[in-house]
């Protein structure tokens, strides 16, 4: 990775992962759900991806799960 993921943006990944929906993620983390959204989004950014089933399987290559 160009830049590494902050905790947070791989705790949301991690959740990702275990197949929460945002809005389950965002009553998780008690967060809103566009900060949710937003983590998403620099999560795909810089796992070069664009949907949730590839930033999984690409952080799973990376070693990040």
């Amino acid at each position: 990775l160009v830049e590494p993921l902050s905790d947070r943006e791989l705790e949301v990944l991690h959740l990702i992962a275990a197949g929460l929906s945002n809005r389950e993620i965002c009553e998780r983390l008690v967060l809103a759900l566009s900060t949710v959204k937003g983590h998403n989004r620099v999560i795909f950014g810089k796992l070069q991806v664009q949907r949730r089933t590839e930033a999984v399987a690409r952080a799973r290559a990376l070693g990040l799960l």
